[in-house]
């Protein structure tokens, strides 16, 4: 009784304290429109433009692209829900918008059948806007009831961790019974529901009216702003090791899709189903969190420069599994295609998320006082373009050696050039301060704490923004 009934009285507080709609959108944004959706649409969309669109991996690649572009512009979404109310409300309108665009864009790709690959590319990238933009918003909710209910800030960053994580569990075991049972486009249509409870978030919530706004004060604070974040820019200990995010992260090039084609191809490849696509990537989640556990108990007191170096090359050597797997290696000891891949997951994400927490550790120290949150989110979108950059050269490698749907030659290249990329970070470790995670890499004048409420909010936002990157 005390298992079940721990956590109910826990949401029952929560409830009572911060109101029941808050917790539920918390619960619906965090463990159903991201966890749950965007597991399912992770599966989904592959074999969306593998089986449905029929395109090339390569042109896969670079369509899968396209759809992450809204997280790129995240503090877009944020400074309009900030800062640009609508109708007195500053953040229902967002969750009405973010839920009407994922619920149209899904039922049109799911009930159109000969939909034109332009057209679905538009219906996919509206549904990830519409995930990116309630996102935010929900940062935002979080962020406001951690300034007016501080002792409840932890409570509130483990439900959005806990939602997160169970949901994206439950979204990949179930992700490739659905894709087998009703298609790729009927899993697709599926996410216009998590959609819909998205702009239902946004029409419960509790929320004052606000029907008089100055706009005047609003433009003032994003020139103050906007000067800060450049004087922080142009500091050497921050440019330097956005310039290493960025560039890390741009040539770590991402592959996945010729992998993905080739991994289900019944005739190069092992041939799994859709089952065990989405089992597989469950497992990975799961290595995602070893690896979160591994850096806050072990990892999380070494350098930044030498932790990433380790990490780094690690990286580099993980990824020749991938070789092992593609000249069918592990065959030839015994070692099953299926156990392969799932003991090729847990220590792709292990690492992954081993050499990903120092740089969201680094960027936090980044921030000056006053816009930690706004420039902590300026970080982040630097970080999601090396991804995207990353994402399109691998599309482009894919093209140039002639992976196709059905010929694979020349994939077993495409591995050891983006294993022998994933070195050349190494070379710019010179742009990572050499100093502990604990240090202060600012000078103090942008350190200096600034009166009233306004830095207050700041100060907790980051520390929200920086949990919720952690989960």
């Amino acid at each position: 009784m005390s298992f079940i009934g721990g956590p109910v009285l826990w949401l029952k507080m929560l409830s009572d304290e911060l109101h029941w709609t808050f917790v539920t959108g918390v619960v619906i944004v965090y463990g159903i429109s991201q966890g749950l959706g965007g597991a399912l649409s992770r599966v989904a969309s592959d074999y969306y433009w593998k089986d449905v669109q029929l395109v090339q991996p390569s042109a896969s690649q670079f369509y899968q692209g396209i759809t992450y572009i809204p997280w790129v512009v995240k503090p877009l979404w944020g400074l309009f829900t900030d800062v640009c109310p609508v109708a007195g409300y500053k953040r229902r309108p967002y969750f009405i918008l973010a839920g009407l665009l994922g619920v149209f864009s899904m039922l049109v790709l799911s009930l159109h059948h000969n939909l034109h690959v332009v057209f679905a590319l538009i219906c996919l990238t509206a549904g990830s806007a519409g995930v990116a933009i309630a996102d935010v918003t929900i940062d935002a909710c979080v962020a406001q009831n951690s300034i007016r209910h501080p002792p409840l800030a932890p409570d509130m960053q483990s439900l959005c961790g806990f939602s997160s994580s169970i949901g994206a569990l439950l979204g990949f075991s179930i992700s490739g019974f659905l894709v087998y049972f009703i298609g790729s486009q009927g899993a697709l249509g599926l996410m216009s529901i998590p959609a819909a409870l998205v702009l239902l978030v946004g029409v419960v919530l509790n929320e004052p009216h606000q029907p008089n706004n100055t706009y005047k004060q609003v433009y003032e604070k994003l020139l103050e702003a906007t000067k800060t974040m450049w004087t922080t820019l142009k500091c050497p200990n921050v440019w330097r090791p956005c310039v290493y995010m960025l560039v890390s992260l741009a040539i770590t090039l991402n592959i996945h899709e010729g992998l993905f084609y080739w991994i289900t191809d019944p005739k190069a490849g092992p041939a799994f189903s859709q089952e065990i696509i989405g089992f597989v990537m469950s497992v990975g989640s799961v290595g995602a969190l070893i690896g979160v556990l591994l850096y806050q108990n072990f990892f999380k007191d070494y350098s930044f420069r030498g932790l990433l170096f380790w990490t780094q090359l690690l990286f580099g050597f993980s990824g020749m599994l991938d070789l092992v797997m593609v000249f069918r290696l592990n065959l030839k000891y015994g070692v099953p295609d299926f156990a392969f891949v799932v003991i090729d997951e847990i220590g792709h994400n292990i690492v992954g998320r081993l050499r990903w927490m120092p740089l969201l550790v680094l960027s936090s120290k980044l921030c000056p006082s006053g816009i930690e949150g706004t420039f902590f989110a300026l970080l982040m979108s630097i970080d999601n373009v090396g991804l995207l950059l990353a994402s399109w050269g691998g599309g482009l490698l894919l093209h140039l050696l002639k992976v196709t749907r059905t010929e694979f030659g020349n994939l077993w290249a495409a591995i050891l050039i983006r294993n022998l990329m994933r070195f050349l970070p190494l070379a710019l470790l010179f742009l990572i301060p050499n100093a502990d995670q604990n240090s202060t890499l600012l000078p103090m004048d942008l350190l200096q704490e600034e009166e009233g409420e306004n830095a207050e909010e700041q100060n907790i936002e980051l520390v929200a923004l920086v949990e919720r990157n952690e989960e």
